[in-house]
């Protein structure tokens, strides 16, 4: 077994554990950031990055390299709800010059943020090396096992950070367990070529029938549909030409391209989960992003939080690396800090799932809708566009790194 000794180790190399490693590296702190893929490229993984990503990106010297990179840039996102275009989200509402939204493939993201991290000697990325255990000594974890193609790995820290995702291998290892929130819903990703009309850009269609959603990534969209939990196999049963009509039905415009679905293998099954620590570490373990908190779907913020965790947790933890010591109140204070957020957030997404799920068979909004709920909503627009600017664009506690870390 190789043995590898480091100031920090951190299980799994999503938004949450390459930022983390990158913003410790470059501040002197040794880190090993293990993957157990390849590469980064996995499909529907979420690929929002939002204001308050572009705005660290910008405290870190990094805001003009990642945005030469292929990407969307938008402002506004509408929603179509039972034929009527409405315009509920405007980023254009926040302070520039953070005051848009980005869609980029997270597979781009994760190799910028990787590629800068190799500017700096003491940032080790271990590709195809999975945590398998964590190493417990004295009642604390002193590290991780781990391993690659050719061998086991024994990798010490000061700190371990689990941030290996919803299924977290290390949070399993450490005894800790999630609260489940049941989520009525399930999401069937798939790509769509854009048709010959194109709308402006929509985050989502709903009416009677179902939820439809469409992420534009240049030529294509990155289309989702909202289906109840576990009525994947009846909408199988029921044919790809009846799935067809499932999906142009609150999105018209999709009708002449859905036949471009020739098999269900195209169809890809997100199962939604909302879960949560309500203990996020222990004595030389901390768990961050999904690891700690499984983000719904809704508003496409879980890339966001998970990275604004990490900014958190190097705030706060930074100089007790230096030290070579993380006592259990900085760990705590972490979470102190991340938990009240995430659980706001986590409560409006719950709200929503009942929404959408409840939708099918009646309608939200009468169209055409009479005159004095149009003028209503046309009154009430710019404060929910306010509101809800900050609340995607931001978050809850939107996080800035501490300038001696910058």
């Amino acid at each position: 077994m190789k043995l590898i000794e480091t100031d920090c180790v951190i299980a799994g190399g999503g938004p949450a554990g390459v930022m983390l490693g990158l913003i410790l590296a470059r501040n002197g702190i040794d880190v090993v950031v293990l993957e157990k893929h390849g590469d980064f490229f996995r499909d529907f993984r979420g690929d929002t990055i939002h204001p308050s990503t572009i705005g660290l990106l910008g405290e870190l010297g990094l805001r003009d390299g990642f945005l030469q990179l292929p990407h969307n840039r938008i402002r506004t996102l509408d929603a179509v709800i039972d034929g009527n275009r409405l315009h509920p989200i405007d980023f254009g509402r926040l302070r520039p010059p953070d005051d848009f939204l980005v869609l980029a493939p997270q597979w781009d993201f994760l190799n910028f943020l990787a590629k800068e991290g190799e500017r700096y000697e003491r940032f080790h990325l271990l590709m195809n090396t999975g945590a398998t255990d964590v190493i417990v000594e004295g009642g604390a974890v002193r590290g991780i096992i781990a391993s690659d193609a050719d061998d086991e790995l024994e990798i010490r820290g000061t700190l371990t950070v689990a941030a290996d995702g919803r299924d977290s291998a290390v949070r399993a290892a450490a005894g800790l367990r999630p609260t489940e929130f049941g989520v009525p819903i399930d999401v069937l990703w798939f790509r769509l070529p854009k048709p010959d009309a194109v709308p402006p850009t929509t985050l989502a269609y709903l009416d009677e029938t179902g939820m439809v959603l469409t992420i534009d990534r240049g030529d294509y969209y990155q289309s989702g549909m909202v289906i109840r939990k576990g009525d994947f196999a009846e909408l199988q049963a029921a044919g790809l030409e009846a799935f067809g009509k499932a999906v142009a039905h609150p999105a018209p415009f999709l009708a002449p391209v859905v036949g471009s679905i020739t098999s269900w293998d195209q169809v890809k099954l997100l199962s939604v989960q909302v879960n949560r620590l309500e203990t996020w570490h222990r004595p030389g373990l901390l768990c961050i992003g999904d690891a700690a908190h499984a983000m719904s779907p809704v508003f496409g913020v879980g890339v966001n939080y998970a990275i604004q965790d990490a900014v958190a947790t190097a705030n706060l933890l930074a100089a007790g690396l230096r030290a070579g010591a993380v006592p259990d109140a900085a760990l705590a204070a972490v979470q102190d800090r991340r938990l009240p957020p995430v659980r706001r957030m986590q409560s409006i997404q719950l709200r929503v799932h009942r929404v959408v799920a409840q939708s099918g068979g009646r309608a939200i909004l009468p169209n055409p809708m009479p005159a004095p709920l149009r003028w209503l909503l046309r009154l009430a627009m710019p404060l929910v566009q306010l509101f809800t600017a900050r609340m995607i664009g931001r978050g809850f506690r939107p996080e800035h790194l501490d300038p001696s870390l910058r």
